[in-house]
């Protein structure tokens, strides 16, 4: 790694407390920070409720999600060696969504608040649980992404099915709303529910990161290197479903982070898939950070939803891709 690529990851570092303290300062309240730090988050003072009960999870759960999403978009397409994967591509979002969708659509989510997060993990799990099945012992990574984009088409079918047939127009409203993606209203509960099951899988991801380095020379070379088995394969899919599952429980679907952050880190670590887990986990948590500034500053009727903001920063992002592409095929 050269020196100005350890630059440019340091300022990334000491971009995060900067990019949080922008999200914790905007909203339609204008604070004194400093006051409402000081007051403590006992504090009756109001000044000091709206910072840490609602503001400070807000920001504090973009960070997690985002990081969550960018580890699981390089372990994707470190495992896949397709820069083109993310979690959705192997139904791991989709698994997610359905199962809080089919809550939401029974009406069960009001009764208790943890059981929509709960289900939504057990729905990436499952999902990712039956990719791996029906590709099959010893699969390769083509076959694994055929699998996914079939798991992922069932189940986007299924949502449809949910959608078409919601009860009323607010059902239907919610449940649209929420696969949107937001941050919106999140409290300490999604914070304390999402972090054990995101730090879960990025010490899966931590544990992976060898075999991912040995994979990067081929599947053949990985096995000769000694990981052979369905170990290493299926702790790189666990700990994918545990971070990004949660992270879709509490937050929605949030897409193209795990697409566009390893794009942009993969040149500063050296296409190093290691470090490339935590350089990306580190940008998608700024990313995701600076999209909820956005999100907070936009002026209107109605929250801007973080998943159309991402959508924004990702397709503009291929569109860049594809001219360089073209402007190199024409050199």
């Amino acid at each position: 790694m050269s020196n100005g690529h350890k630059l440019i990851l340091l300022l990334l570092v000491a971009a995060l407390p900067l990019a949080l303290l922008a999200a914790l300062a905007s909203g339609p309240v204008k604070l004194d920070l400093w006051q409402a730090f000081a007051s403590g988050w006992r504090s009756d003072d109001s000044n000091a409720v709206i910072l840490w009960q609602l503001r400070l999870p807000r920001a504090v759960l973009a960070l997690l999600v985002g990081a969550a999403l960018g580890m699981g978009g390089a372990a994707m397409q470190g495992m896949l060696r397709n820069p083109l994967a993310e979690p959705a591509l192997l139904g791991v979002s989709s698994g997610a969504a359905l199962a809080a969708i089919l809550l939401l659509y029974y009406g069960a989510a009001s009764n208790n608040g943890l059981v929509l997060p709960l289900l939504a993990i057990f729905g990436a799990l499952v999902s990712v649980g039956s990719v791996w099945l029906l590709a099959g012992r010893g699969a390769s990574a083509s076959r694994l992404v055929l699998a996914g984009v079939a798991i992922n088409a069932f189940l986007s079918a299924l949502m449809a099915l949910a959608l078409n047939y919601a009860p009323s127009m607010f059902a239907m409203q919610e449940i649209v709303f929420w696969l949107l993606g937001s941050l919106a209203n999140r409290s300490w509960d999604q914070v304390l529910l999402a972090l054990p099951f995101i730090l879960s899988g990025a010490v899966m991801l931590f544990f992976s990161r060898n075999y991912l380095r040995a994979l990067s020379l081929g599947e053949a070379s990985a096995v000769s290197l000694g990981f052979s088995g369905r170990r290493y394969p299926l702790l790189v899919l666990f700990g994918i479903a545990f971070a990004v599952g949660s992270s879709v429980a509490v937050a929605g679907t949030i897409g193209f982070i795990g697409l566009v952050v390893p794009h942009l880190m993969r040149p500063l670590v050296g296409q190093d898939p290691g470090r490339l887990l935590w350089a990306s986990g580190l940008a998608g948590a700024l990313l995701l950070q600076l999209a909820d500034v956005l999100v907070l500053n936009t002026v209107g009727t109605q929250e801007l939803r973080i998943g159309a903001v991402t959508a924004f920063i990702g397709a503009p992002f291929f569109f860049w891709l594809i001219v360089s592409g073209r402007r190199e095929v024409n050199l």
